[in-house]
């Protein structure tokens, strides 16, 4: 066996202080690594051969991606260039779109842990719309709001847990709980960054999809990035023009869903959950006897068909036992075999932007989602109403309000910047059972941020429901020794005893 490093990413500015004291060179590039790696089906040469002669004829490896890419249909091989990016200075509601990309890494500025100054972006619509003193004083406003609660929140939250404030340790967590209340009441034009990864492929897949958008701000990102790449890699970010699938598809779907006539209403037995804000609306129908057969499909040897009706035979306690099987050994970082993704569950949710921005942090989820609607209200943080300030909060929310209608009528879209991370939108989450035990783990663990730990605790109850042997270990990570108790009766981490009942 013999495993090279091929390469790894490296600081653009160590690349440029690299190529500056050595003699020129062109093969400075990720289009050498895609250019060999695609030679791998075709060519017996070792692999660290092919990328010697791809980096020794830079042009020709460039001819050869694209080749491949284009004319043979092989767009993987793009995969194999990795780009970092810096994005400065855009906007919470820019990065909602930036971060749809789910193969992509993000790291951004939080604002739990930063406290905000004023720094905002003002759309090119709006100005065009002469409305830029209407957007600029309700934006204001609402940082000057900010600064009041943040100052009235931050002794209040070390007062209500003074014991942990004791500690030096946790001042960063309660200080962090005050941002995160008083950030509720801020716009969605708030300035904001990040730090990206992509692969050359779906950067292209960002590139094309982004030249389609109405916002000016998103194609001004677009022209920026889409420079970059090309400059870096000519040879593998190809396909960049907006294309009429993506400009218009949705579009088309509007108009014929409105043309097609009154919409049968959902039968209510669907829902089974009552608030108005969170609902599951569908589910893998006998989820524990199809995530059962797919785990004997995996370990007997059997057909599927053959599964299924072996535990149609089996008792609850059986069906139980295989379960416990299943999950006697995991610990709270481990998570249910794959087979458990075979169970799906549907939530329709109307979750507040400040939520959003962390659900969407769940990218092998499928998440569709409306615009932001005034018409559904805001989330009041608690702690708000506690220090006696939802009169203010709500007085900016009116404003908020009426500045956004003048903006609807003037600049369409862009009128949701001035929009606060209070502001509601409905969505669409699709899961399986797997990753509803990644979220559970993360959002419902105490040390969550409330708005979302709210909506995942909430998530669970309802999946429990439909699927209780699947959902068996759903729960935040701080609570998990516990649950494993009532469970299998005794901690994590001892050898399990399975026995048939």
């Amino acid at each position: 066996m013999k495993v090279l490093l091929a390469g790894f990413n490296l600081d653009k500015e160590v690349i440029d202080d690299l190529k500056r004291h050595s003699p020129p060179r062109d093969d400075v590039t990720p289009e050498t690594l895609s250019a060999s790696y695609a030679r791998i089906s075709r060519d017996a040469r070792p692999v660290d051969e092919l990328r010697a002669a791809a980096r020794a004829e830079v042009e020709r490896a460039r001819r050869s991606n694209q080749s491949i890419i284009f004319r043979m249909g092989h767009h993987s091989v793009a995969e194999h260039a990795v780009f970092n990016f810096d994005v400065i200075g855009v906007s919470r509601l820019a990065i909602e779109e930036i971060e749809r990309f789910r193969l992509g890494s993000y790291t951004e500025k939080s604002q739990r842990y930063i406290t905000l100054g004023d720094d905002f972006v003002i759309p090119e619509e709006v100005r065009e719309a002469g409305l830029e003193a209407l957007f600029t004083g309700t934006v204001r406003a609402q940082n000057a709001l900010y600064h009041k609660l943040y100052a009235r929140l931050k002794p209040y939250i070390f007062n209500k847990f003074k014991d942990a404030a004791e500690n030096p340790k946790n001042h960063s967590v309660l200080d962090g709980w005050a941002k995160e209340d008083a950030r509720y009441v801020v716009s969605l034009a708030t300035c904001g960054q990040l730090g990206m990864t992509l692969n050359a492929r779906n950067l292209e897949l960002l590139i094309r999809r982004f030249a389609s958008k109405r916002r000016a701000e998103l194609r001004e990102f677009n022209s920026l990035i889409r420079s970059l790449a090309k400059e870096a890699a000519p040879s593998i970010i190809l396909f960049t023009e907006a294309g009429a699938f993506d400009a218009k598809a949705l579009g088309d779907v509007k108009d014929a869903f409105a043309r097609s006539g009154a919409v049968t209403p959902r039968p209510k037995s669907r829902r089974a959950g009552k608030d108005l804000d969170i609902a599951l609306v569908d589910w893998t129908r006998d989820a524990d006897d199809k995530v059962l057969a797919a785990l004997g499909h995996a370990t007997s040897g059997e057909s599927y068909d053959t599964c299924r009706a072996r535990v149609g035979r089996m008792t609850g306690g059986r069906k139980k036992s295989v379960f416990m099987a299943a999950l006697g050994r995991m610990e709270f970082y481990d998570f249910p075999p794959r087979e458990f993704e075979y169970a799906d569950l549907t939530f329709e949710l109307v979750v507040s932007a400040s939520c959003f921005a962390q659900l969407k942090r769940h990218r092998m989820a499928t998440l569709t989602s409306q615009s932001y609607d005034p018409g559904l209200g805001v989330k009041v943080p608690p702690s708000v109403r506690e220090i006696g300030a939802r009169s203010e909060f709500m007085e900016i929310i009116e404003r908020t309000d009426e500045t956004y209608d003048a903006l609807k009528n003037a600049t369409g879209p862009a009128a949701d910047y001035v929009l606060t991370n209070a502001h509601r939108r409905r969505v669409l989450l699709k899961v399986n059972a797997r990753e509803l035990y990644h979220i559970s783990r993360l959002r419902e663990d105490a040390t969550a941020q409330w708005d979302i730990r709210d909506i995942a605790t909430r998530m669970s109850s309802l999946a429990k429901r439909v699927m209780p042997l699947t959902c068996l270990l759903l729960g935040g990570k701080d609570l998990y020794p516990e649950i494993y108790r009532r469970v299998f009766g005794r901690p994590p981490g001892m050898t399990p005893p399975f026995v048939l009942t």
